[in-house]
């Protein structure tokens, strides 16, 4: 099954996704609290997806999405967003995210877009 790195500031939110991730059979490869420690964990880790917070301290996801596909182009990540955050989501979509979902979020959709990114 599929190994997913979990990064969000949001200590209930890395939970919650986690929560929903595991049960529906993927592993968790990792967790970041911000994009700085998602850009350093990213290479021991080797996921094969990456949920990405776009609103974080230190490096927010934008940046940390751009350096993740600088070191591996081939990097699949999932931004996380809240609502009125439209211009960021589709900065990331530009810069290279599969896809987004945005919080607060059904279970369903989180899953739908890691399998159709995966696919």
């Amino acid at each position: 099954m599929a190994r997913i790195m979990i990064v969000d500031d949001n200590a209930f939110m890395r939970s919650t996704i986690k929560g929903v991730l595991t049960q529906a059979g993927f592993d968790i490869a990792a967790e970041a609290t911000d994009g700085a420690e998602a850009v350093s964990t990213y290479a021991t880790a080797q996921p094969d997806l990456v949920t990405m917070d776009i609103t974080m301290p230190n490096m927010d996801g934008v940046e940390a999405l751009k350096e993740l596909l600088k070191a591996d182009p081939g990097a699949k990540v999932v931004m996380v967003s809240a609502m009125g955050q439209e211009s960021l989501v589709v900065e990331a979509v530009t810069a290279g995210a599969v896809d987004f979902v945005i919080k607060p979020f059904e279970p369903d959709r989180v899953v739908d877009a890691i399998n159709k990114a995966l696919a």
